[in-house]
């Protein structure tokens, strides 16, 4: 299956903004996440700080992923 995943902040400065990825059809967000440090090893450091979204809705790294999903990761932001 392939989901899209959306990187904000400074994420998407070392993955870019948008990639795709391709998985197994019993995939969860961590097997997601997986692949995603495979292919970025720099991502490793920010994942125990990063929110993830699938479709919108907050999720953790147990939730199911299906065919066409949207996942967000979402770092930590500062700021006023």
């Amino acid at each position: 299956m392939k989901v899209h995943v959306l990187f904000f902040g400074h994420l998407k400065d070392q993955a870019g903004e948008r990639e795709q990825v391709v998985l197994a059809g019993s995939a969860t967000v961590r097997d997601m996440l997986n692949t995603l440090c495979a292919r970025h090893p720099e991502l490793l450091q920010w994942l125990e700080c990063t929110r993830i979204a699938v479709n919108m809705e907050y999720a953790s790294p147990e939730t199911p992923l299906h065919e066409g999903d949207e996942v967000a990761l979402l770092p930590p932001m500062s700021g006023g």
